[in-house]
């Protein structure tokens, strides 16, 4: 087997008919075809099965395609690394940030890396829930996670980059937006914007909840912190994020509460990690991580 036989097995699996893989991979159709089969002789099963829309892996394609996906990036890795020395570093980043935490240091960070890196693609995960995260860590998917917890010492380590000071933020007319800092229990009637069930957002904003001996009602859930805020903004209830995660002209709608809500931001990099993620962990620290939030004049 040959990781060029892994690569076009993927592709097909994601474009779901060999035509459309060759047009991805820039090769000839035979050329696909021959691999897959020869793929297929040599491991003595299925890996496709045609259907009226195309082409599907099998349940042992599947399994089979999880493996190849790990095989591939670590290649594309390790081809990257042995780049590096030459400043020419290549190959895709991969980074996941959970609870919108990082929403305004990422961008600078990744921008750095880029300018020393400009070959380095960089794709991000964002707000992936605690079980994706854990499938995305195992599978060796993962280069880099901004985490509002301690991480899995087994498969990755933390670096404390610093805390995230969260706000509440109301609607344009909302009462409480005279005052500078708003008690929690102001906000017992309020009805509130949460999360999706299962993401780490929302279990940190239950606990929070819950230790302030409140019980509000959930009027909508969201899976994104930018959502999130621009329908508080709207009135149709009240919401609390990471003070970074609140886009740029909503600022004036945000307000510190007391007791102070805030959360560690760590970084978690896989053990061993390559120059690309070591560097864009450089650039993480280097940004600004806590500010507490000013009361509104």
């Amino acid at each position: 087997m040959s990781l060029r036989q892994f690569e076009y097995a993927l592709a097909v699996a994601e474009a779901g008919s060999v035509t459309a893989a060759a047009e991805v991979l820039h090769v000839a159709q035979p050329s696909v075809s021959q691999q897959i089969r020869g793929l297929e002789r040599e491991l003595g099963v299925q890996l496709f099965s045609r259907t009226p829309t195309g082409l599907v892996p099998t349940v042992v394609g599947r399994a089979f395609l999880r493996d190849a996906e790990v095989a591939v990036r670590a290649a594309r890795r390790a081809q990257a690394t042995a780049r590096a020395g030459a400043d020419e570093l290549v190959g895709e980043l991969l980074v996941a940030a959970q609870m919108g935490l990082g929403t305004r240091q990422l961008p600078g960070a990744l921008a750095a890396l880029r300018r020393r890196y400009p070959r380095l693609a960089v794709t991000v995960f964002e707000e992936p829930n605690p079980a994706e995260l854990e499938q995305l860590a195992r599978r060796g998917i993962l280069d880099l996670a901004l985490l509002g917890s301690a991480c899995d010492e087994g498969l990755y380590e933390g670096h404390h980059l610093g805390d995230e000071e969260f706000v509440i933020v109301l609607g344009a007319n909302h009462r409480l937006l005279k005052k500078d800092r708003i008690a929690l229990r102001e906000l017992e009637e309020e009805q509130w914007i949460r999360f999706e069930p299962a993401s780490a957002l929302e279990g940190f904003l239950t606990e929070v909840l819950r230790d302030n001996g409140l019980q509000p009602t959930a009027v909508a859930r969201v899976s994104q912190t930018s959502t999130a805020v621009r329908w508080a903004a709207h009135g149709l209830g009240v919401t609390l994020v990471p003070a970074s995660a609140v886009p740029e002209g909503h600022e004036h709608l945000v307000r510190p509460v007391f007791p102070v809500v805030s959360q560690p931001v760590v970084a978690a990099v896989r053990p061993g990690a390559g120059p690309a993620e070591m560097a864009l962990l450089e650039f993480l620290r280097q940004e600004t991580w806590y500010q507490p939030v000013s009361p509104a004049a």
